[in-house]
């Protein structure tokens, strides 16, 4: 996977030694971080777009991102689309746990999922928070999940 800054800079290095160098970078400059991790995806006449972004934010100062952006012409339904978000935001937090987890920074797993029954990616809720849960992750839906909804999103419209 090819991961870039926001600015569209492709980051050379591992996404893992890219995020340490942020975090001691950032926790020098003083501020305490949490990351927030979220996919979303956007169907397309012959495609889907996936964009995972990695947000780390810094209390009180803003943030910045990381986007790594995927195509399949797979066709699928929306659960099975949804629950593929999940899992590609799951494979990336479980990329860098062990390294937030050093430095005791904070990590949420968002999904881009409606917890209002009458939407339809609420279908995909119970199964996301299930597999985002139990494998240790703090889970966040719509509204608070703004990595996939508001971050991932404007990559992939």
């Amino acid at each position: 996977m090819t991961w870039k800054k926001f600015s569209g800079e492709v980051i050379h290095s591992s996404i893992l030694e890219e995020v340490e160098k942020a975090i001691l970078r950032e926790t020098e400059n003083g501020f305490k971080l949490k990351v927030c991790i979220g996919t979303d995806s956007q169907v397309k006449a012959s495609h889907i777009d996936f964009a995972t972004v990695i947000v780390l934010l810094r209390e009180h100062h803003g943030g910045f991102m990381y986007i790594a952006q995927e195509k399949t012409t797979q066709q699928m339904g929306i659960k099975e689309r949804m629950l593929l978000e999940v899992q590609k935001s799951i494979e990336t937090a479980y990329s860098i746990c062990d390294l937030l987890d050093i430095y005791d920074v904070d990590l949420e797993v968002h999904a881009d999922i409606n917890t209002n029954p009458s939407f339809k990616s609420n279908k995909a809720l119970n199964e996301a928070m299930g597999y985002i849960l139990s494998m240790g992750f703090i889970f966040k839906a719509k509204p608070e999940a703004f990595a996939s909804s508001t971050c991932a999103d404007k990559m992939v419209h």
